[in-house]
């Protein structure tokens, strides 16, 4: 009797477990498919954010390029006000110099002068607008620089973050 009495209280203690690792297996299936969601989204998530990081290395390269091409641009204008101002200067020279000329000459010469000086004055204010502009662009580009590099810094600093928190090592890095 006693014999019959343990089978049942087995089988059913059987059937039992297989229930159990039948939940705890669905239970640990669900849970594998969630975090591989979370794997998958990161992922992209880390793609996005080195995208970003690549756009506004771009960004910054192209910015770079615009205020050298900007100093190139002054050097050139101040070498060709320093030539029209020596130009002039040696005009103005030889003006002075000629003794007896008529007098309408002098008053050509004079009106010349006067022209040229204009010129000369019109030429070193624009010189000076445009320094005004490249020291503004100047000022202007070191802060979207300090502010890209800031950005990509925090971009890098989240990617990091999220590869430590999926496992995957950065390709930036």
């Amino acid at each position: 009797m006693k014999r019959l009495a343990k089978k049942p209280a087995k089988k059913d203690e059987v059937a039992e477990l297989r229930r159990e690792m039948a939940r705890l297996k669905r239970e640990s299936n669900a849970k594998i498919k969630g975090l591989e969601s979370k794997v998958k989204s990161k992922s992209k998530e880390i793609e996005t954010k080195k995208k970003d990081i690549e756009r506004l290395k771009a960004n910054l390269r192209k910015k770079d390029r615009m205020v050298e091409e900007n100093k190139k641009d002054l050097s050139r204008m101040k070498k060709e006000s320093s030539s029209k101002i020596r130009e002039l200067e040696l005009k103005i020279k030889e003006i002075t110099e000629e003794p007896g000329k008529k007098e309408e000459d002098l008053q050509a010469s004079k009106k010349l002068l006067d022209q040229r000086e204009a010129e000369l004055n019109k030429l070193r204010e624009e010189i000076e607008n445009k320094n005004q502009q490249l020291a503004s662009k100047d000022m202007e580009m070191e802060g979207y620089k300090k502010v890209t590099e800031e950005r990509i810094f925090q971009l890098e600093t989240r990617v990091k973050e999220l590869e430590g928190k999926t496992g995957e090592p950065s390709a930036t890095t």
